[in-house]
């Protein structure tokens, strides 16, 4: 997994936190923003975070967790 791993990304937790954000939202509708085969969200997300075409940001919370937030 390493491997595939974009240079924003800075670990695989951080990879699976957002693309599992990103299949939210194309579950919810959103359109692709990459020309895949795939129908499953999970893995257009997974192909879109590679690619790099989504945007993400880390938002400090109250209580000191972390949070991903996919757009």
């Amino acid at each position: 997994m390493s491997q595939i791993l974009p240079k924003s990304v800075d670990s695989k937790f951080r990879f699976i936190t957002v693309a599992a954000q990103r299949a939210k939202q194309l579950q919810s509708g959103a359109k692709p923003r990459v020309d895949t085969h795939s129908r499953k969200p999970t893995r257009i997300a997974v192909e879109e975070t590679i690619a790099e075409t989504i945007s993400w940001e880390v938002r400090e919370e109250a209580g000191g967790v972390d949070e991903v937030a996919a757009e």
